[in-house]
């Protein structure tokens, strides 16, 4: 028997997928990055060439001054290898009463430029921490990654951010395998203390499943875990976060200015129907169709992606 699609999995608890009030912007600066993560959905890497000229930067901001967007989310493979960031940082940064720089930490080194940037302009950081457990972290990003993930840890807190000053640090974990995360609150906890141990302070840690796309699901492949992982995303599908899924929210731009419903979108170049570019200057409106896919099921699977 076929197993069912994304689509038709909601239409049997009587659900539609469709958009509310736009009222964030994510802007993916590029597929440039200075590790190759095994669980990346968006492929990126050193060797990639796809990255935001300053043109797109410009229409990105035209738009955003355009819309009073909620908040702004500037992320990549790492944002901090595109030349133009500094640009984007300090002229979006203004525009929006929330704003989010994503970080895999390592990527951030050597850029007290950009720090500076980040703190005086009130930025939380979303920084990419995969697990506590340094075999872990390096299965997935390589030897000696972990102890300088730890380095950045502490830099970010002796520029204040996840030490109640104002500035938030906010921690992303993914599952090392073919399985899903544990509930936020036990994650949680377990960073708590294992970085409380290393005097690291932060704000949150927010686990979330794998998007079997990109690298991630040619390990799945490769491994003949992917049938496995998709039962198991399928079975643990939960209708109650449906409405809080971000696609409904949110506006993707790609390194093109080319719009999506959401990142995963963007990975799987599964466009958004209207408008098709950040250069139109218009939002999508709302109950408008969203595209999905069968990796659609890792957003839905237990606590969601919301």
């Amino acid at each position: 028997m076929r197993p069912s699609s994304f689509s038709e999995t909601l239409a049997s608890h009587g659900l539609k997928l469709r958009r509310a009030k736009t009222d964030s912007l994510q802007v993916n600066v590029g597929r440039l990055c200075n590790l190759s993560c095994r669980h990346c959905h968006m492929e990126a890497g050193p060797g990639r060439t796809e990255v935001m000229r300053r043109r797109t930067m410009d229409e990105v901001i035209t738009l955003a001054r355009r819309f009073p967007f909620a908040s702004v989310d500037i992320t990549g493979g790492a944002p901090e290898l595109n030349p133009d960031i500094a640009y984007l940082v300090s002229e979006l940064g203004p525009l929006a009463p929330q704003r989010i720089f994503r970080t895999n930490l390592l990527a951030m080194e050597g850029r007290d430029d950009l720090l500076d940037l980040l703190a005086e302009g009130g930025w939380s950081i979303g920084a990419s921490l995969p697990a506590v457990n340094a075999g872990q972290v390096e299965a997935i990003r390589g030897v000696g990654v972990f102890q300088k993930s730890l380095d950045m840890l502490h830099k970010l807190n002796a520029r204040g951010f996840g030490r109640g000053e104002g500035l938030s640090l906010h921690l992303v974990s993914n599952p090392a395998g073919a399985f899903l995360p544990p509930s936020q609150e036990a994650i949680g906890r377990a960073f708590q203390l294992a970085l409380g141990g290393q005097d690291i302070r932060f704000d949150s840690l927010l686990s979330f499943a794998n998007a079997p796309l990109g690298r991630f699901r040619q390990w799945l492949a490769h491994t003949g875990n992917l049938a496995p992982y998709m039962a198991l995303l399928r079975e643990r599908f939960n209708p109650d976060v449906v409405c809080g899924l971000m696609c409904r929210s949110i506006l993707s731009v790609a390194w093109d200015g080319r719009l999506y419903d959401c990142d995963f979108n963007l990975a799987a170049r599964l466009p958004a129907r209207r408008p098709v570019h950040v250069r139109d200057l218009a939002l999508p409106k709302e109950g408008a169709f969203i595209a999905t896919s069968d990796y659609c099921f890792s957003c839905t699977a237990g606590a969601g992606f919301t």
